[in-house]
């Protein structure tokens, strides 16, 4: 740029000179001025584009996370398995001795062997060979061949052996009618006198079902996750024309007798130090308003099973109208031992110094943390969040060899082993996140992870302390299952009818009852009065085993 002068010409003189090389000086001057300010411009532009890109960025990698989660939710399997031959890509030049687990509730290196990439390694298939289970009834049908004389000469033929061959079989579902009949009984001498057995007591006033009609109901619906309105078809395919808003009514009644026994159940399992909570949204109708009210229900569970500890394992669950955190002091109330959750703030009033009993421990769940790396990796393919999915898969894989063992012998395993990866990993992970960008996804993984770091590393120095809350979290997917099933509870009763039923089934289940044959027992003692209420505690499903598996063995002496 050339910036010429239009003022006259002086004559040439030293002062002419001069005054023609100072406006020279000038025009040079203003021209570096006008680059610079050009310049200053551009730079800001350029840095207003990038921030809008790196925004964009940050933007589309939070969607993609979004968009990846629902597709997973709507389309995509259950399992948190991370392909091999991804790992192979991101992590070239790692070592991987172990990769992630199956799935978010059977977490890495507990269930499967794996090769050095992280591909399992095929076992031989376990299938049912030889002899089916020997408690099964046997029916014999006996194919024999009509003429038993000699095709040769003629003689008769006599048995030397045979062939058999076992099948499943089954004899479908039959239902009968259960008549009760009190014969009366009058007196010759005196005819006034009329004499007949007193009604039994009967768990529907003036109904026409059994205990044991009863107890299949609620199996079928709270233990199986089968919709009245199946239920009502079928019947209905057997000639039994019963509607669904009687059986709903009839579950009502059965949750009635059995409330006290749920409670004893909860007031057990509050009664152990180490818990585990977790907590699920439910639909309720609310008529009036054209659509459902969210509700909650709230798990409660213990199971000292993997160090072999007193505490049987128990799941309680228990149904509220709202989401607020006071649910939670009013379940807890009383209690202060080791509570594992999945860091629900839901959970905070219990740390309170005012509690009575004193502030609950927290111990977190690092399945939980490990799902959102798990989460970014399936979305953006991070090299990151796969080296933080192969650091985890190291902690699993020593849980793994443990399991089992005393609360001593793991807690000396945990300190010579984890511990060390522990403190590596926390290390690894601050040095992440300073470079990487604070919005990112990634960054509040990593975030979330150093957050709940106290609680998360509590396991280390208590041997009676899991590692995750997936003890929770499995009891928790029969509630999952039945809200997928049947939708909604109807009202806050029927919540309540739901957790009632769904808490003794479950437990049954933890403790390999059958559902049908428990509940049919316990209803008829309880509604018959045959067990009083200061002897319910016999009826809970460890204490009713215990007498079945004792009757069975007198029996058999």
């Amino acid at each position: 740029m050339v910036i010429r002068d239009a003022s006259p010409v002086e004559p040439a003189s030293p002062q002419g000179e001069i005054a023609r090389s100072a406006r020279v000086i000038e025009a040079g001057e203003a021209e570096r001025i006008i680059l610079a300010i050009q310049n200053l411009s551009l730079s800001k532009e350029r840095d207003e584009a990038v921030a809008q890109r790196d925004a964009a960025l940050l933007e589309n990698e939070k969607l993609l996370l979004i968009l990846s989660q629902y597709k997973r939710a709507i389309f995509g399997r259950r399992s948190e398995k991370i392909d091999p031959d991804q790992l192979r890509l991101v992590l070239a030049g790692i070592e991987a001795t172990d990769v992630v687990g199956a799935n978010e509730n059977d977490p890495p290196g507990q269930n499967e062997k794996r090769d050095a990439f992280g591909t399992a390694i095929r076992s031989r298939a376990n299938r049912n060979r030889g002899r089916l289970p020997a408690h099964l009834p046997r029916v014999d049908v006996i194919i024999d061949i009509p003429d038993k004389s000699c095709p040769c000469c003629g003689g008769a033929l006599h048995k030397i052996g045979e062939t058999q061959k076992e099948m499943f079989d089954i004899v479908p579902i039959q239902y009968r009618v259960k008549r009760i009949i009190r014969p009366r009984y009058g007196c010759r001498g005196c005819e006034s006198a009329v004499v007949q057995a007193p009604v039994p007591e009967q768990p529907i006033d003036g109904g026409m079902a059994s205990e044991a009609f009863l107890a299949h109901i609620a199996t079928m619906k709270y233990g199986y996750h089968l919709p009245l309105y199946r239920l009502e078809q079928l019947f209905a395919a057997q000639g039994i024309a019963l509607d669904r808003s009687t059986m709903a009514l009839w579950m009502g009644r059965v949750a009635w007798w059995l409330k006290p026994l749920r409670d004893l159940l909860l007031d057990a399992v509050l009664s152990h130090p180490r818990l585990f909570a977790d907590e699920t949204r439910v639909p309720m109708l609310d008529p009036g308003r054209g659509r459902t009210r969210t509700c909650q229900f709230w798990a409660v569970a213990c199971d000292d099973r993997p160090w072999g500890g007193p505490a049987p394992p128990a799941v309680v669950y228990v149904f509220a109208e709202d989401r607020a955190g006071k649910r939670a002091r009013e379940i807890f109330k009383g209690f202060s031992g080791v509570l594992q959750v999945d860091g629900y703030t839901g959970y905070n009033g219990l740390v309170a110094r005012g509690r009575a009993g004193g502030p609950v421990t927290f111990a977190f769940c690092l399945a939980h943390a490990r799902r959102k790396f798990h989460d970014v990796h399936v979305a953006t393919k991070s090299p990151i969040a796969a080296q933080a999915l192969l650091r985890i898969a190291a902690l699993y894989e020593i849980e793994g060899r443990i399991k089992g063992e005393s609360a001593l012998e793991r807690r000396a395993a945990r300190l010579a082993e984890t511990r060390p990866l522990i403190d590596g990993f926390k290390i690894w992970l601050e040095a992440r996140l300073a470079e990487i960008s604070r919005k990112s996804g990634l960054a509040k993984a990593i975030r979330y992870t150093l957050s709940h770091w106290t609680g998360l590393t509590r396991f280390l120095d208590d041997g009676r302390i899991e590692i995750d809350s997936n003890t929770v979290e499995r009891n928790m997917r029969p509630i999952g299952l039945g809200r997928k099933n049947h939708l909604f509870a109807g009202s806050p009763r029927g919540g309540e009818t739901w957790a009632t039923l769904a808490s003794l089934i479950n437990t049954a289940k933890l403790h390999e009852i059958d559902p049908q044959a428990y509940l049919t027992d316990v209803l008829e003692r309880i509604v018959s009065g045959s067990t009083k209420v200061n002897r319910l505690r016999e009826l809970l499903p460890w204490e009713w085993k215990a007498a079945r598996k004792a009757m069975e063995l007198k029996a058999a002496a």
